[in-house]
């Protein structure tokens, strides 16, 4: 007797204690169920295969149906119905149907184009609010010539917010917190601020609006205004800024019209009381503009298949200082020095795309490109006193294996000229590639490695090579290490486990990062070798609009006066999806930052 009440109290011990909370909180995900049934098909897909079969018939109504957290689209007869999802479903408002036909160009009444609608779907699945999202064909045996669209979404859970900084002593708190779909009419709301016991004023605040898409237009519209912007010296929160923004991208290769309007005001204080000989003080507005037009779109629009294009660009820019750091001066410094420029471009491009997962996140559906997109831009450039010519390329090619591995070229190339002389000559060549996804029961790994070689020839007026960039090593503190010419070979490794924690899932990686530096006026052999290796953990619950989190230990065998040599980092920053643009405006050639994501 004294036995069974034992075994009963345990029995009850163990199912009402804190640990058997954790233990129904970790679960075993449930294997991809599309990936037993043909692994490279499902992971590797055109985005328009779905439709061919339909193509040609008529359109005759779109619904839009919107999926619960609690439904997937890899397993359609399960439903993750748990705590977790039954909070997030009562909190969230789901997107209104007028939101999503202001994404829709395509059209009832009108026949079927199996690229048109993977470009549409493409589109929706790209909006900051929305998870994934699919157009499925509804076929109507009783009018075999007419069909149904039935556009399926699942929402991002828009209430988000990011920790950028916590310490004690002394107080310091930054962060924000965001709505993204306020009220599922894609609009976003975000309120941030910084809080420091070194800084006067201790507090200061960050606010910004934006809307997708106002009225079927395909513009996007942005406000900001800010006291704790990080400047543009190092990145130190100190810059009362402002800016107001339309965008109109290419939002189909069939489109006609893209560009885009900025206007803004960026200042720096001396909030954390720095001495006068460090602090650099500067004062800056910008007006910014450009205009493409997609050359042949009415041709284009009667016969999407042909998918080739050429676009044309204009810009204009002017970026005006009222106040330079004294150490500036009247030299050239890029970042400091007054510049205005106006600059064609013409860009052939091809892009299809493939549905594939577990790239940048994990399991939701992604879009990489195959294909190409080659940018020529030519102009006058102005900066300081200096008026010059200038000449660039900007070329990426993107292919996938016959085993479903990704891979990328690109070719970066600008030239400046003054008086028949050829200024600040660059060249950043490379290649990136993503290994097939090898799938095991518990455990999904990919490969990703990434070589690029940069040069500068007759540098004058741009910002000199670093390796505290992705062009060189990653985490990497300090902008004094400086070159002419940089070798760079990036290795990290990715495990996908098939386990959650409340709905996080947890990918931990291992990388390798290698850097030759050659300073100015230096042979090959007076390279600098710069390395990092270490490992670390990525989460994220692909429901929330949250960023992905990221724990990364690295270890730099060589030290700096600004790199120590061994860090932890958590980021809260990471990219979960690849930023495919078909065109962007005319610029010139970056050689130390890849600020859109164009690279895998």
């Amino acid at each position: 007797m004294q036995q069974d009440t034992s075994n009963r109290r345990f029995e009850k011990w163990k199912n009402n204690n804190i640990f058997q909370f954790f233990r129904n909180a970790l679960t075993k995900g449930r294997p991809d169920s599309v990936v037993y049934v043909n692994t490279l098909t499902h992971l590797n897909t055109k985005s328009e295969s779905p439709f061919k079969p339909y193509e040609g018939k008529i359109i005759r109504n779109i619904f839009i149906r919107g999926y619960g957290f609690e439904q997937t689209f890899t397993d359609t007869s399960k439903r993750l119905e748990y705590f977790g999802t039954k909070v997030l479903n009562q909190l969230h408002r789901k997107t209104r149907d007028w939101v999503i036909r202001d994404a829709l160009f395509i059209k009832e009444n009108t026949a079927v184009d199996a690229y048109k609608l993977a470009d549409n779907e493409r589109l929706i699945r790209s909006l900051n609010f929305i998870q994934d999202a699919r157009i499925v064909v509804s076929y109507q045996p009783d009018n075999p010539d007419t069909v149904d669209l039935v556009v399926v979404v699942k929402d991002l859970f828009s209430i988000g917010g990011a920790i950028g900084s916590l310490g004690y002593p002394p107080l310091s708190i930054r962060g924000n917190i965001s709505e993204s779909n306020f009220l599922g009419t894609g609009q976003r709301i975000l309120g941030g601020m910084n809080l420091e016991q070194n800084r006067s004023p201790a507090f200061g605040p960050q606010i910004l609006y934006s809307k997708t898409f106002i009225g079927h237009s395909f513009t996007n519209v942005t406000a900001s205004y800010t006291q704790i912007n990080g400047n543009i010296y190092d990145n130190t929160p100190d810059e009362t800024a402002w800016f107001v923004q339309l965008d109109r991208p290419l939002y189909a290769p069939q489109a006609h019209l893209a560009g885009g309007l900025r206007f803004g005001d960026f200042q720096n204080f001396n909030v954390y009381n720095k001495p006068d000989s460090i602090f650099y003080k500067y004062h800056y507005n910008t007006r910014d503009g450009w205009i493409g037009w997609n050359l042949g779109s009415n041709r284009f629009l009667s016969n999407t298949a042909v998918r080739d294009r050429k676009f044309i660009a204009f810009r204009y820019f002017k970026n005006d200082f009222d106040s330079v750091p004294g150490k500036i001066g009247n030299t050239f410094n890029f970042r400091f020095n007054n510049r205005e420029a106006a600059l064609t471009s013409f860009t052939f491009f091809r892009q299809d795309f493939y549905k594939t997962n577990y790239v940048y996140g994990f399991g939701t559906t992604e879009d990489l490109p195959i294909g190409y997109n080659i940018a020529l831009t030519s102009g006058w450039y102005r900066q300081l006193y200096l008026d010059r010519l200038y000449a660039g390329i900007d070329a990426n090619g993107f292919v996938i294996t016959k085993r479903g591995g990704f891979a990328q070229l690109f070719l970066r190339s600008g030239v400046f000229m003054y008086r028949g002389n050829g200024q600040d000559g660059s060249v950043l060549v490379g290649a990136s590639y993503y290994s097939p996804l090898f799938v095991f029961p518990n455990v999904k790994i990919r490969q990703y490695i990434n070589f690029s070689f940069t040069r500068q020839i007759k540098r004058m007026g741009i910002d000199p090579l670093t390796i505290n960039n992705v062009f060189g090593l990653r985490y990497f503190t300090g902008d004094s290490t400086f070159g002419v010419q940089r070798i760079t070979l990036h290795s990290e490794t990715t495990f996908w486990l098939n386990y959650k924690f409340l709905g996080f899932k947890f990918a931990p990686f291992a990388f390798g990062d290698l850097s030759f530096l050659t300073p100015e006026n230096d042979k090959l052999q007076k390279s600098a070798l710069y390395h990092g290796i270490g490992a670390g953990i990525r989460t994220r619950n692909e429901n929330l609009v949250f960023n992905t989190i990221e724990l990364r230990m690295v270890y730099f065998p060589r030290k700096t006066m600004q790199n120590t040599s061994f860090k932890i980092f958590i980021n809260t920053g990471i990219q979960f999806r690849y930023n495919s643009t078909y065109v962007r405006q005319p610029d010139v050639i970056f050689l130390n930052t890849d600020g859109l994501n164009s690279i895998y």
